[in-house]
């Protein structure tokens, strides 16, 4: 064995070899660091932001994203091949390192030969079967993108020189192990530990010594050229991703899922507010673009895109891009488009399934944030009389507040001012404090908790919108303005427990206010009443038994990654699950999010028609929800979709509620 190491490297490895090979090393990592340094000076245009906190916590994890592949696999098909390609890569460039390690370095100056024996062994063939694997994944991704053609996969010219660069480093040292092997190994045992290289081995066993080792010596020169080639040109290419992928997971948002930076609104020196250009974005928003792979992933999962709007997540991040490496004082909204920047519901798809971390929601507010806070524009005329009802009583829908505790009263059920000693304070929300149908959901909810035995207690008059709308709308200031005064309630009643059965009053009294000042515990409904049902605290009559399909609030679930609460009630309840194709984490957006509740839906069909056909495919007679944003969509959606006949919308409270025992 030792024998047939020593051939193999005075093949390829000559002394003469040896300072040509280091100086074109050295120059591709020149080149490699000045391009890399180009891109670094475009991202610094940005703003600072800080991303470098717990660093050996934030590298543990990244390490781990990055070698286990987790957010890449997630989606089968490519994803798989990505990943296997990814490993079978991987593997490679660690055994050329080791090679070169003992070739250069150890073996010369020491006479320390690591490389041998069964190691050596286990070592071929784990190389071997890694390049085989690669082989095969990165022909199966070709296939993929020239032959199938997947809808919305974007194909450049470069795509076409990185997979033919890939196929032709791989093939090479296949050929080069052959050519090696047919000198070397043909007839030994050794041979069999390197299978895919034995095969090139008895195709080459014809060209004789003398030819086997003229075509070991070009090749290893071309694979070697090649190989430095391809690391010359990870920042002028797509392949850059390998670098700034997975130094996204290091720069990951450490802070709550789904939070946006809350605005200094009482900054005097702030020249103006949101993103109007990139030196107003920060180098993180810029990096996302070196970053994303082009994978659309999101876009195939934006229910904005998939409703024929004119937004496309994966374009907008590139489109920042291309601005910031080619125009940066350019106009952002110019670019991007405004249909493009208010169609977004920011229902966070786009983010959970991204595999490069990219965050395309905090983008997409702060560029409404210049908007509004900047411009004064929306995207619709009812958008601006929602505001200023917001502004003047409360509440989006402009009724007038002294009404928001009415639909309570014949429950006993008072505001904190009549009565502060309860057991927790129900935080209503604007739809379900005025809404007739989803007044019926806040009543729902009070006679589970009486049931409980528990006295809740309403802000009533008191309560303002919790102010999320119009956050995700760009009103920063006036979203402060109403989460300040609803604090300051809170805080004057000394609650100690706040439940919602809104999941955006859920996920921002819970997250957002916590940077106001807020500290009290706050819950979702489907999470509480649960948590009763475990403890013996509610009790339900007898199951009556029932067919349904469920949809997972965005706010509910990808923001919070609720999913099994409500499941579990539907459950007790007695309740058959038909899951929707889009469920859990994966679920269609109902069409309600990022202020869009608000605003009239002009562009492409609907997207709570959209989510009411994808419960009808599943032939339940009930679409159950946990959303009152949720709730007045689907009662839409299903009207419009013509649905009315076959499909109900109900909420969970609704179905608990049914099933009290009697008396």
């Amino acid at each position: 064995m030792e024998l047939t190491r020593e051939i193999y490297w005075n093949i390829g490895h000559g002394a003469g070899t040896l300072v040509p090979m280091y100086l074109l090393v050295l120059a591709t990592f020149a080149v490699l660091a000045w391009g890399a340094w180009q891109r670094i000076k475009v991202y610094r245009l940005g703003r600072p932001l800080q991303r470098f906190d717990d660093l050996p916590g934030r590298v543990s994890r990244a390490l781990y994203q990055v070698l286990a592949q987790v957010r890449v696999m997630r989606v089968a098909g490519a994803g798989t091949a990505h990943g296997l390609f990814f490993w079978g890569f991987f593997l490679l460039f660690i055994g050329t390192c080791l090679i070169g390690l003992q070739a250069d370095f150890t073996d010369p100056l020491f006479g320390l030969k690591f490389l041998k024996g069964r190691f050596y062994l286990l070592f071929s063939l784990v190389l071997d079967i890694a390049g085989a694997v690669a082989i095969c994944m990165l022909a199966g991704l070709f296939v993929r993108r020239y032959l199938l053609k997947p809808a919305g996969l974007e194909t450049r010219r470069e795509d076409a020189l990185i997979h033919g660069l890939l196929m032709v480093i791989l093939v090479t040292g296949f050929v080069i192990e052959g050519a090696r092997m047919a000198a070397t190994e043909l007839g030994t045992d050794l041979a069999y530990w390197s299978p895919v290289g034995l095969l090139f081995a008895k195709a080459l066993a014809g060209l004789g010594e003398g030819g086997q080792r003229a075509l070991h010596l070009a090749l290893w020169w071309l694979h070697l050229l090649l190989a430095l080639g391809f690391v010359a040109i990870l920042p002028f290419t797509k392949l850059r991703h390998i670098l700034t992928t997975s130094a996204n997971y290091l720069f990951v948002d450490q802070g709550p899922k789904g939070g946006l930076v809350t605005l200094d609104m009482e900054n005097e020196d702030a020249e103006s507010f949101g993103a109007a250009t990139l030196a107003d974005l920060t180098w993180k928003d810029v990096f996302d673009g070196d970053a994303c792979t082009l994978c659309k992933r999101c876009q195939d999962r934006c229910p904005a895109y998939a409703t024929d709007k004119p937004l496309s997540p994966m374009k907008m991040v590139n489109q920042l891009q291309e601005v910031a490496f080619s125009n940066p004082g350019a106009s952002l909204t110019e670019t991007i488009g405004k249909d493009e920047i208010w169609s977004c519901t920011t229902c966070r798809a786009c983010q959970e399934i991204c595999p490069a971390v990219i965050e395309h929601v905090p983008k997409f507010v702060d560029l409404r944030r210049n908007l509004v806070l900047m411009e004064g524009e929306f995207p619709g005329e009812e958008v601006m009389t929602a505001v200023d009802n917001t502004e003047v009583n409360g509440n989006p829908l402009g009724m007038a507040f002294a009404g928001r505790g009415d639909w309570a009263a014949e429950f006993g059920v008072k505001s904190l001012a009549e009565d502060p000693d309860v057991d927790l304070l129900y935080f209503v929300g604007c739809y379900a404090s005025f809404d007739k149908r989803n007044i019926k959901i806040a009543r729902s909810f009070v006679k589970l908790c009486q049931a409980a035995g528990l006295k809740v207690g309403i802000l009533g008059k008191e309560e303002k919108c919790c102010g999320e709308p119009v956050r995700k709308l760009g009103n920063e200031y006036l979203y402060q303005a109403v989460a300040a005064e609803n604090i300051e309630r809170i805080k004057g009643y000394g609650i100690k427990q706040i439940v919602t059965t809104c999941p955006h009053c859920f996920n921002t009294l819970a997250k957002d206010y916590a940077d106001l000042g807020l500290d009290v515990p706050v819950e979702h409904y489907t999470v509480f009443l649960d948590r009763l049902l475990d403890k013996g605290s509610l009790k339900l009559g007898n199951p009556q038994h029932f067919t349904c399909t469920y949809h997972d609030s965005c706010y509910l679930g990808r923001y919070n990654d609720v999913y099994d609460a409500p499941r579990r009630l539907i459950s007790r309840a007695g309740g058959a699950l038909a899951e929707m194709a889009k469920s859990r984490a994966e679920s269609f957006c109902c069409g309600a999010g990022g202020g869009r509740i608000l605003a009239e839906e002009k562009l492409g069909t609907r997207i709570s028609e959209a989510r009411a056909g994808m419960a009808a495919e599943t032939g339940a007679p009930l679409l159950l929800s946990s959303c009152p944003f949720c709730m007045t969509m689907f009662e839409d959606g299903i009207k419009g979709a013509g649905f009315e006949e076959t499909l109900k919308p109900k909420d969970i409270t609704e179905i608990l509620v049914e099933r009290l025992p009697a008396g």
